[in-house]
């Protein structure tokens, strides 16, 4: 279980629910990254809103950087402990998330986890 801020329906700011949400091991091709920053967007505002349909309940953002905690199979290139950083549908308002790794990028040291969580959207 992770802390989430989940969507069960359209609206402004009081339709985010702050809670508890399932996250099984990353599958096949994918990894977990435990958050460490993650972005904030003017187009998470048209999802909450309804602008965007997104099928219910969701989580909301999709963009964040941290730090790699577990791999599925399959996965090269990306290791535990690894920083990386993502932009990825639907998933980023959480504690940790699981994401393709081939959406994930490595972190050079010179960058931090603000930076790249706020560059992952805005800056492509």
């Amino acid at each position: 279980m992770v802390k989430a801020i989940r969507v069960y329906r359209t609206g402004g700011p009081e339709v985010l629910k702050y809670e508890e949400a399932e996250l099984a091991g990353p599958a096949r091709g994918e990894i977990r990254i435990k958050h460490e920053a993650i972005g904030v967007n003017y187009i998470d505002t048209y999802f909450r809103s309804g602008l965007y349909p997104a099928p219910m309940p969701y989580t909301l953002g999709n963009e964040a950087a941290g730090v790699v905690t577990a791999v599925g199979k399959g996965v090269t290139g990306i290791k535990v402990g690894d920083r990386a950083a993502y932009v990825a549908g639907l998933r980023s308002y959480a504690e940790e998330a699981n994401v393709p790794a081939e959406v994930a990028v490595k972190l050079p040291k010179g960058i931090s986890s603000e930076t790249a969580a706020a560059m992952m959207l805005k800056g492509m």
